[in-house]
């Protein structure tokens, strides 16, 4: 399912942002970027992600902007500097050399410049923190407000392929009579009227018939639908589920068409199978 949710926050120190995007994914595979001072929160915040975002392909962009920009700014150990510089012009005097960049070569000796990106407190974590779930609030808000018009695109298939069912019932009463018309026509053709016997042809009709029977094709779906409106009505993850009672939908339809043995109903049997591929289509989208 597809999402999206931004949170912001201003303190008096920082603006803290939080972006969340999501696409389709069977699975949850996050992408997580956030300031490398809160490198240590990062397996809390996939934790958190895991329980409350469950499926999709996620990028998550976590960003600090200070308000006074030299709060991260990188600072120079002088004392070191001037350490390393009285060095390297003493060694230069030795040496005979006469070194013009004395002071460039001591700045870039280790520990001369060091960058504050270890100093956040407990506060920044908590104005951060209460920034992420502001973004994830509204991504899960968006991902409703999705899953709200996908519900009412489901249930009117679903439906519709229940409404079909009625109209199948409608032809089934005349589908056995015109079965049992076309047969016997065809042996008095075939083999003469005179020559045809009624018990053997009742019973082989009566066992034919039988294997023509689609009345436990129609209670086995209409119960699968009934238990696919129900599981969408549930407050619960069921993408997984409905994908399963959709599967069982599509056996009964396929066996339903199979056995038909008449066109008015095959035709039906068409429409149904075009609904349960747009649902199945939808279910991509249901967490």
């Amino acid at each position: 399912m597809t999402g999206f949710g931004i949170g912001t926050k201003e303190s008096a120190k920082a603006k803290y942002t939080v972006e969340i995007k999501s696409l389709n994914s069977k699975y949850l595979e996050l992408n997580l970027k956030l300031p490398k001072v809160f490198s240590e929160k990062e397996l809390f915040l996939r934790n958190e992600c895991t329980k409350l975002i469950e499926r999709g392909k996620v990028n998550m962009l976590l960003n600090i902007e200070y308000t006074d920009t030299t709060v991260n700014a990188a600072k120079i150990d002088t004392q070191l500097l001037k350490n390393y510089y009285i060095q390297i012009k003493n060694v230069a005097v030795e040496l005979g050399e006469d070194v013009q960049n004395a002071l460039a070569l001591a700045l870039n000796l280790p520990d001369v410049i060091n960058y504050d990106e270890d100093a956040a407190d407990e506060d920044e974590w908590k104005d951060l923190l209460s920034t992420f779930y502001s973004a994830l609030e509204k991504f899960q808000q968006f991902r409703d407000d999705e899953g709200a018009v996908l519900k009412t695109d489901l249930v009117k298939r679903n439906q519709s392929i229940l409404d079909s069912l009625e109209e199948v019932e409608k032809f089934e009463t005349s589908r056995i009579p015109m079965i049992r018309e076309r047969i016997n026509h065809y042996l008095e053709e075939t083999v003469g009227k005179e020559n045809v016997d009624r018990n053997r042809f009742e019973q082989e009709l009566i066992y034919y018939i039988d294997k023509l029977d689609i009345t436990e094709e129609k209670v086995r779906l209409r119960s699968h639908c009934e238990y696919f409106a129900k599981a969408l009505n549930s407050s619960d993850a069921n993408g997984k589920k409905l994908g399963f009672i959709s599967q069982e939908m599509g056996r009964e339809i396929n066996t339903l068409g199979s056995k038909a043995n008449n066109a008015q109903i095959q035709q039906i049997v068409v429409g149904m199978k075009e609904e349960l591929e747009k649902i199945k289509e939808q279910l991509l989208n249901i967490l």
